[in-house]
């Protein structure tokens, strides 16, 4: 692995992924009433099992890339969780897990154990999955009658990334 990044480039990763999963949160609490048992067709993942799948991708990846940063697992992957509050409160644990996990191998200099080449891979891996899923879940939402405008999700979303300090 390559020396480790100057403080400010590290700093500045690490608030991306903050605003990451601020974005992620802010979603959830623009869903709708009831939106959380939407599926965009049968067979899918509700949108409640998206976030819960996220959370979980989340601490399984730190868990066999980062062990010295583990925490206990969900009992399943797809949960149906049904309070607004729990999921967001679980999506900011394991944010802070990974933030921790990828601060802590990119000071120590070390690569991750299992899937990623560099600790940053793993960040830009984790930004891509979570910006996919935020996909499905809009598209569940618009196809369910329940569309998400973009000038509700733009000061919640957009702007979040591009807000300057």
């Amino acid at each position: 692995m390559r020396e480790a990044p100057d403080q400010h480039l590290l700093n500045d990763l690490l608030d991306s992924w903050d605003r990451n999963n601020t974005i992620l949160v802010n979603l959830l609490r623009a869903l709708p009433a009831g939106a959380l048992n939407i599926t965009p067709m049968e067979g899918s993942p509700t949108i409640a099992e998206l976030f819960t799948h996220i959370h979980y991708v989340r601490l399984v990846f730190i868990s066999e890339d980062a062990p010295e940063f583990a925490k206990t697992l969900p009992e399943k992957e797809w949960a149906s969780e049904g309070d607004t509050n729990r999921i967001a409160q679980m999506l900011n644990d394991s944010a802070k897990v990974v933030r921790e996990a990828v601060k802590g191998r990119v000071e120590s200099g070390r690569e991750m154990e299992l899937h990623y080449d560099h600790p940053i891979l793993f960040l830009q891996h984790m930004i891509w999955h979570e910006g996919y899923h935020h996909g499905q879940i809009k598209l569940a939402l618009k196809l369910a009658g329940h569309p998400i405008t973009d000038e509700e999700a733009g000061p919640v979303t957009w702007s979040v990334w591009m807000r300057k300090k």
